[in-house]
Parts: C-alpha cells; structure tokens; sequence
C-alpha cells in the first residue's frame, strides 16, 4: 500500500490505535507543514494529531540535545549573572540562583520555535 493511501485510510478510521496515530504524526513531521494545514489536506482534526503527537512523545523519551556554548572572555560577571548566547539569535541572561528547572522550559519552548 502506497504511503498516500496508508493515510486515506488512516484519515477515515474513527478511531485510532497507536501504530496509526504514530503513521499520522510521522506524516505530519516529514510534510513540514504546520499542523493545521496538514490536518485540513487529509480531513482529519488537528487536535487529533495534536494529542498523538504529545502520546507518543510521552512514551519515549526525547533525546538530549546539547546546545554550543561559548565562553566570553573579558566581559565583567554582574553579580554571579550568567549570559548565554545561543547561535546568533538568542541571549538568555540568568540571574544568579536561577532554578534549573526553568532554564530547562526555557530551552524546550526556544527549541520548538521554527528556525528563520
């Protein structure tokens, strides 16, 4: 069965088992489309493919992914602050005592943001 047709019939069905949900959200990633663009093209609801998206994320874990840092040498420290450059966009500027936690979603939701 071509991949064109696996997803009509995938479309069609009521209700979606988990290696069906995986074959729509796979198809979604690679089409590069934003979600709602892909739903529409296939007649399904994007909240569908939204919510197998975050199931199956949650069954395996991502992937750690290590961000280049770059040690600026000769700038002033204010007050135990930490400044991080992240490519050539993005500055991140930490006050001393930051939680962990936070520089963590922090990342993630930079991470998801489309590259320009």
């Amino acid at each position: 069965m071509s991949r064109d047709a696996e997803l009509r019939e995938v479309a069609r069905r009521g209700y979606w088992r988990a290696a069906e949900g995986q074959v729509m959200v796979e198809a979604w990633r690679r089409s590069g489309e934003p979600l709602g663009k892909f739903a529409r093209r296939h007649g399904v609801d994007r909240r569908r493919v939204a919510w197998w998206a975050l199931r199956l994320e949650e069954r395996e874990p991502r992937p750690v992914r290590f961000h280049p840092v770059r040690l600026a040498g000769g700038r002033r420290n204010d007050g135990g602050a930490i400044e991080l450059e992240l490519g050539s966009v993005w500055r991140v500027r930490l006050p001393q005592g930051f939680e962990a936690e936070e520089l963590r979603r922090l990342l993630a939701v930079l991470e998801e943001r489309p590259r320009c």
